[in-house]
């Protein structure tokens, strides 16, 4: 089984903004694979599919971005996924906006949504999708929350639908290939 999650913050006034980056790569893969988001189960959204003979989980925790972890890590010990069958697709502060990055695990880099994750799974060996969200405007922020919490300004919004279609892309070619070879055709 196969588990990925979209990290971002559940409503209305959290929609199109940057750290909702993981839900709206999500939304663009179940439309790809014809499903959609009915089910609630642990704190989250969540669809059950197969793709390219494998079971697979889509994953949207409503828990907001900070506790994350409860819910992937309870969706994954429910389903038996190993932590390598998890795939974490959140926004990077680091990384520019319209550039994508798959790792097979790592450090959070700061980012909390997978720091929660690495504390509940007891681990950080498991590959994540970054998509990059900085532009000049993070400099004329204050602090970095209200910067993750702003919307897309209209011109960045090609991009980040492009990342949202890119990460749905990489997603399926890792869930068919594994992460090697998609991080080769993706970063």
């Amino acid at each position: 089984m196969k588990l990925i999650a979209g990290l971002g913050n559940p409503g209305a006034q959290y929609a199109r903004t940057r750290h909702n980056l993981g839900f709206m790569a999500l939304d663009v893969l179940a439309a790809e694979l014809g499903v959609s988001f009915t089910r609630f189960q642990d704190e989250a959204q969540v669809v059950r599919t197969r793709f390219a003979d494998s079971a697979l989980l889509l994953v949207k925790p409503q828990t907001y971005m900070n506790n994350s972890g409860r819910a992937v890590a309870a969706i994954a010990r429910r389903n038996g996924c190993d932590v390598g069958d998890i795939l974490v697709i959140v926004d990077d502060k680091d990384l520019p906006l319209g550039k994508i990055r798959l790792r097979n695990g790592g450090s959070a880099g700061g980012h909390n949504g997978l720091k929660s994750i690495t504390e509940c799974l007891g681990t950080d060996a498991y590959p994540r999708l970054r998509m990059g969200i900085a532009t000049d405007f993070m400099n004329q922020v204050d602090e970095l929350s209200a910067f993750v919490l702003s919307r897309f300004q209209p011109e960045e919004m090609k991009f980040a639908n492009e990342m949202a279609q890119q990460a749905s892309c990489a997603a399926l070619c890792w869930i068919e290939h594994g992460i090697e070879t998609a991080m080769n055709r993706f970063n």
